[in-house]
Formats: C-alpha cells, sequence, structure tokens
C-alpha cells in the first residue's frame, strides 16, 4: 500500500524469508520443494494448505529483490506452487488436502485421516494467480480451471458450495458449509485469474490475508509528475 516506500516492512519480509529458507524449506526425494513447520525444537516434513500461499508471496517478493536474487525467488516461488499443485492431482477429487506430508516415502499426500478434508480454501489458487500475472505460464491458467471443474463436480450443492471430508475419494461426504473465505478469497482469485491483468493490476492494489483490495498509495508519483 506504500507504493514500495515502508522500507522497515522490506526488511522485516527479508528478514522472515531467509530464516524460512534456512531452516524450513526442504526439497523432497521425489524433488518436490516444501515448507516444512516446526514443532517444538523438531522439523515436522508437512505442508499445510494455509502455507500454499508462500508460492505467490514469494514470488511477489522477488520483483522487488536484488537483481542477483529475482531469478533465485521466481524459482523458489513456481516450485512450491508446483508442489501444491500436486497435493491437488495426487488425490482422486483434484482437490487438496488440509495438509500433506513428505516421510516414509510419501510425497504430497496426507496421511492421516484428520488431513485428507478440504475445506474450499484458497491459498493454492491464490499462488496460481500471481504467479500467472509474474509470468504469463498457461500453465497455472490451466491448473486454476482444473480446480473450478473439481469444484462443480465434488463440492457444488443445491444451495451454494460445501467443503468435504475426503479428497481421496470420488464420492465424497459433504461437511454442509460454505465458509465466508470461499467467496471472499477462493472464487475472487479464480475470477482475476482469468481477467485481464488491468482488473485490479497489481500496480495499483493490494490484497491483503483475507483477499480485500487495498489501493496502493501513489501519492508521491502523482505530485511528482504535477510538478514537472
Amino acid at each position: 500500500m506504500s507504493d514500495k516506500k515502508d522500507m522497515e516492512a522490506k526488511s522485516m519480509y527479508d528478514r522472515a524469508l531467509e530464516a524460512i529458507e534456512k531452516n524450513l524449506v526442504k526439497k523432497s526425494a521425489g524433488g518436490l520443494t516444501y515448507i516444512a513447520e516446526w514443532r517444538g525444537g523438531i522439523l515436522d516434513h508437512k505442508m499445510g494448505h494455509l502455507a500454499c500461499f508462500s508460492g505467490g508471496m514469494i514470488a511477489l517478493g522477488g520483483q522487488h529483490a536484488a537483481e542477483e536474487q529475482k531469478q533465485h525467488y521466481m524459482d523458489l516461488a513456481a516450485e512450491i506452487t508446483r508442489t501444491c499443485h500436486e497435493s491437488y492431482v495426487r488425490s482422486d477429487s483434484k482437490l487438496g488436502p488440509e495438509a500433506f506430508r513428505f516421510d516414509s516415502g510419501t510425497e504430497a499426500v496426507a496421511t492421516r485421516l484428520s488431513d485428507r478434508y478440504y475445506i474450499l480454501r484458497p491459498e493454492v489458487v491464490e499462488s496460481y494467480l500471481y504467479m500467472w500475472r509474474l509470468t504469463h505460464d498457461p500453465k497455472y491458467r490451466q491448473w486454476g480451471w482444473e480446480v473450478v471443474e473439481a469444484l462443480e463436480k465434488y463440492c457444488r450443492v443445491e444451495a451454494g458450495f460445501s467443503g468435504i471430508r475426503d479428497v481421496y475419494t470420488t464420492n465424497p461426504s459433504h461437511d454442509n458449509m460454505q465458509q465466508s473465505f470461499f467467496l471472499a478469497e477462493t472464487l475472487k482469485y479464480l475470477y482475476l485469474l482469468f481477467c485481464e491483468d488491468d482488473v485490479l493490476s497489481l500496480e495499483d492494489w493490494v490484497f491483503n490475508t483475507e483477499a480485500h483490495p487495498l489501493p496502493v498509495n501513489h501519492t508521491d508519483s502523482v505530485l511528482r509528475m504535477n510538478v514537472q
């Protein structure tokens, strides 16, 4: 929102990402890059759906990194986004579980019953949107369309959309809840994924954690133009 002027926030972000890369970013035997969880001093080789926004975050942050670091961050963002996509395509419903693991020969799959549900979460399609806007690689729109088709097939109910209790079945049980973030985030990101880039342009808008668009303050730029 500060039009890239809040250097304190930039410094905090850079330090946090450095620590994440150093301590949490791992690569599986099968070549999938993921962000593990740190629990009580022990590294848990599990990535939550909630962490899948990080692909888009890292790609967006990489646009403002030092020139020699930009490609590194774009590559890391693409790898993490691919991993989250794999958690979807490795399920029978083509929707992702609440969390997926990388241990005992398992990769990008939920191994515990308590992690197999999908409650219409937005984080994966959020990263698809940012990766599309920043690279225009058509695979991100293709992946987004696969999510649309899976939502229609497995989550559509008479009164709207419902979460499902197990993504690893093609005959899922619905939880009969349409979370508020499904409208505020999931559908918004999917809609924008297929819009032109000037619809809520990333140059003029910042999405907060609940996908509410907040305007970038271009006041200084306008003043400079007026002075000229």
